[in-house]
């Protein structure tokens, strides 16, 4: 179960990193765990001047999750320039699905990854 939990600390790293990038100096994270799967809600505030950028989650953080790829490089999460949409990709391929709400001043994800067999 530690790789799940590591997995998960990657994923809120790159997140808050990208965040930064688009001005944010509030950023709250939560994580909570059941049996089978893991959720992370994370509501940042941003700079309107980076509105375009977040755009892009949607498309990056919706890709077909590739669960090889996934064991293979998640423990590059975090290791490229921050915002990198290639690391963005990476979250995307990590977890199961996102739900993205922006509006004039905020972002809201939600993010649910399911366990693995046999962890």
């Amino acid at each position: 179960m530690v790789h799940e939990e590591k997995k998960v600390a990657k994923i809120i790293e790159e997140l808050t990193m990208f965040f930064f990038t688009v001005g944010s100096d509030e950023i709250e994270t939560r994580i909570k765990r059941d049996e089978n799967s893991d959720f992370i809600w994370i509501s940042a505030n941003y700079n309107p001047e980076y509105r375009d950028e977040l755009d892009y989650l949607d498309e990056f953080l919706n890709k077909e999750k590739n669960d090889g790829l996934e064991d293979i490089y998640w423990e590059l999460a975090g290791s490229g320039e921050p915002g990198e949409t290639s690391q963005l990709l990476l979250i995307g391929m990590m977890i199961d699905k996102a739900e993205i709400e922006i509006s004039d001043t905020r972002v809201e994800l939600k993010l649910y990854k399911k366990f693995k067999e046999g962890f």
